[in-house]
């Protein structure tokens, strides 16, 4: 099932708040944030024999890739918002007396 069907009601909302791009960025993080958790509780079981306490490498990798894909999307949501703030302001110049 695509993702505009099994998730369709969290990304109206997210639309609706946000904006397409930025809804669609914001449900993104979700699914991130969901993959992190259950890598995490993967790697409660999958322990390091080199490293006792901490996940086996393969789960360290995958949640650092699945931390920096978030923070990338973190980072076009803020850029997006920043860009939005900066088209309003234009449209709207101050009042000069």
């Amino acid at each position: 099932m695509s993702i505009f069907q099994d998730r369709a009601r969290d990304l109206e909302r997210y639309e609706f708040q946000m904006g397409q791009e930025r809804g669609r960025l914001a449900l993104t993080l979700d699914l991130l944030t969901d993959a992190l958790v259950l890598v995490g509780q993967h790697g409660v079981y999958c322990q390091s024999a080199r490293q006792p306490g901490k996940p086996a490498m393969d789960v360290q990798i995958v949640q650092k890739c699945i931390n920096d894909a978030k923070e990338l999307v973190g980072t076009v949501m803020v850029e997006l918002h920043r860009k939005r703030a900066q088209a309003n302001q234009s449209d709207h110049p101050p009042n000069q007396e």
